[in-house]
């Protein structure tokens, strides 16, 4: 039987292995920061209606340029933008790859700060792009002073700032972002400045945006998702804002008609409901700090996060948790870093399910703490 090794794969994706969070069909899954709370019911209705009036018309291709979709985003994101400014796609991970295709491949790379989203690499890789990886400060911070050194030292031609951080949760400052920004320009060159805000929505209230940076700074760019605050993670939507020249650069790497009628059918009629769509936020930002201050009560030392998912240390064997809470029909998410779990913060229901099988199977899944 033939397998990988036998294939004439390129040189530098020999070795590599692909993203794969793990699936299981169990009671509680808070593995993958989904929003685990589900659409409305009248959105899900509206959303039925506009998919299925697209049918009508489905033996020709969509609206190539998806005007109606980035009409929409604008005004959901407000800060001036229209519809030139905004790109999207298949999900933001396929945004981030059109912006490697587009600016990124051989001889040239990408910088992110450590430990981070693990697609980057893996999106490097698949466009041919050198990964750069830059330690964070041992409380999973960024300064601005190390953030610009790494620019100086490195200078990179892009780099993925994830904000908040995946997987720690970390809150990243606009001060960062413009020091990355203010050192990008080079004797020889400048790079593209990428702010991944995934999980913007469930920043504190009035955390201001990167969009708030985009005048004047044409080579910065804003990705957000609809998979985690909209509850829209089957959906694949991701889009990105930024100056028109850029979603320009990105036309010429993608595949013709790559948003299909039915995908900007249903996410048109998501974000014309946007505020009922966003109206659990404020429950899963509660049991975000639920888990924090219970994670702590149990003596495990969870970091600060502005996301919808804590990360947490104080683990004394994270495989043999994982597989314990597994067999409880519990699902979190192994993360490669020493002594660390990271969980998602689900409803209330699923929350307390989390923190009592926890509790039940101890730092090392073989029981309580003493």
């Amino acid at each position: 039987m033939t397998n990988l090794s036998d294939l004439p794969l390129r040189d530098d994706l020999v070795g590599q292995l692909p993203y794969g969070a793990p699936q299981a069909v169990v009671p509680v899954a808070l593995n993958v920061n989904e929003n685990t709370h589900g659409i409305p019911e009248d959105v899900a209705h509206d959303i039925v209606a506009r998919v299925a009036a697209a049918v009508l018309s489905v033996n020709r291709y969509p609206d190539r340029e998806f005007t109606e979709l980035r009409e929409s985003f604008a005004r959901y994101l407000g800060h001036g933008l229209d519809a030139s400014n905004i790109w999207a796609a298949n999900g933001s991970n396929e945004v981030l790859q059109h912006i490697l295709q587009a600016f990124g491949g051989p001889g040239r790379s990408l910088l992110g700060f450590t430990p981070t989203y693990s697609m980057y690499p893996l999106l490097a890789a698949g466009t041919g792009t050198e990964w750069i990886g830059v330690p964070r400060a041992a409380d999973y911070t960024i300064s601005p002073d190390d953030a610009a050194a790494a620019m100086r030292e490195h200078q990179p031609d892009i780099v993925f700032l994830c904000s908040p951080n995946n997987p720690t949760g970390t809150p990243l400052s606009l001060d960062v972002i413009e020091a990355v920004y203010a050192a990008s320009q080079y004797e020889n060159g400048a790079a593209i400045i990428v702010v991944d805000e995934a999980y913007a929505e469930f920043s504190p209230e009035g955390t201001p945006s990167a969009l708030t940076l985009l005048p004047g700074r044409p080579r910065l760019l804003v990705s957000r998702t609809m998979s985690k605050a909209f509850a829209f993670a089957g959906a694949r939507v991701g889009y990105l804002a930024a100056d028109a020249a850029v979603t320009d650069a990105l036309r010429l790497v993608r595949l013709p008609y790559h948003l299909s009628a039915f995908t900007q059918a249903a996410a048109n009629a998501a974000l014309a409901h946007s505020e009922e769509m966003l109206g659990m936020v404020g429950e899963i930002r509660e049991q975000r700090d639920r888990l924090v201050r219970e994670l702590r009560a149990l003596g495990y030392a969870p970091y600060e996060s502005a996301s919808n998912f804590v990360l947490f240390g104080g683990v004394e064997d994270p495989h043999a948790v994982f597989e314990a809470l597994l067999a409880r029909g519990i699902l979190i998410r192994e993360v490669s870093l020493p002594g660390q779990l990271r969980v998602t913060a689900g409803t209330e229901t699923e929350t307390t399910a989390f923190l009592e099988a926890l509790a039940a199977v101890g730092p090392n899944g073989l029981g309580p703490r003493a």
